[in-house]
């Protein structure tokens, strides 16, 4: 099952959910106005919200054409946790060591941007790099969470882009800067719920650069899984419906070529997993719009 949060081209301020059959998007506004519309809400509500799903699914419907409506990113996430250096081959061309635990930091909600949204060039930098990365998202509310069981709590799948400005990360030994500006995590283009993604550790991972190839890996390269990361992180803390961990990135960045290949205004970024769908974002200047003062 494949949910998406979209709006119309004429009424953009009112976002809602659909589930995506093919090429057309069913409203769930009109088709089950009983559920939330929100997807952390609609994760929340549990099995009967995917018994209800599952109903409209079977029910099917002619729905909206795909092209006629704005997709956005799935969700606000409470938290949005990263992990940095988790692929073998993206630790070694960084010329690191295989990390013995996760490297975890943190992307501010504020990053969030719509799966084919525009990033923003820092203009207090020239270094902004890619990282295509599975993004993981937690459908239950968990804690100490073994395992073997990590993924009962698995909602489902997106595309993610882990914008990073290097110089900015490099900073301090904290991440969290340099991963956070606004627009730098976009993700979507809907959830791909877990039940319909037969090994999310075997899917192929594709990033391009104005149609160039620049990563090219496997989610097998992961060093940490997406259930050892959540066997991890529910040991310090809760995971709730609607959090979201991007899990890493393989090797191909821009900053690890020799001369370091960083992202121009212009540049296109497609991020694409096997069975999950694509993101592409352009690259453009930070708007003068950014600077306010509520």
């Amino acid at each position: 099952m494949r949910i998406a949060r979209f709006s119309l081209a004429q009424d953009d301020t009112n976002p809602r959910l659909g589930l995506l059959i093919a090429d057309r998007i069913i409203d769930l506004a009109a088709a089950a106005p009983d559920l939330p519309a929100d997807l952390r809400a609609l994760l929340a509500a549990g099995s009967a919200a995917r018994e209800r799903l599952d109903a409209v699914a079977a029910k099917g419907g002619s729905g909206l054409p795909l092209a006629d409506v704005r997709l956005l990113a799935p969700l606000r996430p409470g938290k949005c946790l990263a992990i940095g250096l988790n692929y073998r081959d993206h630790a070694e061309e960084m010329g690191n060591a295989l990390p013995k635990h996760p490297i975890v930091f943190t992307k501010q909600a504020t990053a969030i941007q719509d799966p084919y949204g525009p990033v923003h060039l820092p203009r207090v930098s020239d270094q902004l790099d890619y990282e295509g990365e599975l993004v993981c998202v937690i459908g239950r509310r968990c804690r100490h969470v073994p395992r073997d069981r990590a993924c009962e709590v698995i909602a489902g799948y997106c595309v993610g882009n882990d914008f990073s400005v290097r110089d900015w990360q490099r900073r301090t030994g904290q991440f969290t800067m340099g991963k956070s500006f606004d627009t730098h995590a976009p993700f979507g283009p809907w959830l791909v719920t877990a039940d319909a993604v037969e090994d999310p550790h075997a899917l192929d991972l594709k990033t391009y650069v104005n149609d160039e190839l620049r990563q090219s890996s496997n989610t097998e390269q992961l060093i940490f899984d997406c259930y050892d990361l959540i066997a991890h992180l529910s040991q310090a803390f809760t995971l709730e419906p609607g959090d979201i961990i991007f899990t890493g990135t393989p090797s191909g960045v821009g900053a690890a070529s020799a001369p370091p290949r960083f992202l121009h205004a212009g540049d296109r970024v497609r991020v694409e997993i096997e069975g999950l769908g694509f993101i592409e974002n352009r690259i453009v200047p930070e708007p003068d719009a950014t600077a306010f003062i509520d």
